[in-house]
């Protein structure tokens, strides 16, 4: 394992789960990893582009299933740059940068699989009003962020914040 972790206190603070958690999370991440590998391989021997089985080949900076969950929290908790996640962990930035796009679907599955997952995207109003039942209050985050003043009239009325100077838009 690339970073060490010493007790529970260093394990939230690097990974924003606790230690408990983290096992459990582990344990459904390692079965899932390993579906979505061979779902991979069936698929490749299907196209016939496949050429060893899975878990074949090297290793690379992340050989277990351990060393995985923790690059992928400890990247969502802190957000370093890919230089310095690659530093942490011992490899290129185009490696952090490859190994964390290959492993954040697995990650969403997992949370996924233990219905976890927050709800994104709604198809209808209906979908919205039954996942808030029993619910007293909403929070929703809201970002604006500026944007280019559009030169035609009817679309600056739309994207107008009523704030002087600037056109903004509000990013969920």
């Amino acid at each position: 394992m690339s970073i060490q972790i010493r007790d529970d206190r260093h394990m939230r603070a690097l990974t924003g789960v606790s230690q408990t958690q983290f096992e459990i999370l582990l344990n459904t991440f390692a079965m899932t990893y390993a579906e979505l590998q061979w779902q991979a391989y069936q698929e490749g021997l299907a196209a016939g582009t496949r050429k060893r089985r899975p878990g074949g080949g090297r290793k690379g900076a992340l050989p277990t299933m351990r060393d995985k969950l923790l690059f992928l929290l400890y990247y969502f908790k802190v957000y370093p740059t890919f230089d310095v996640l690659g530093t942490h962990f011992h490899m290129a930035r185009s490696k952090a940068n490859e190994n964390l796009y290959k492993l954040v679907p697995v990650l969403y599955q997992t949370l996924v699989h233990l219905e976890v997952m927050p709800h994104r995207a709604f198809a209808t109003p209906a979908d919205l009003l039954e996942a808030l039942d029993g619910m007293d209050t909403i929070l929703i985050d809201v970002t604006e962020r500026n944007h280019r003043r559009p030169q035609v009239d009817q679309t600056q009325r739309e994207y107008y914040s009523g704030k002087k100077n600037d056109i903004h838009s509000k990013t969920q």
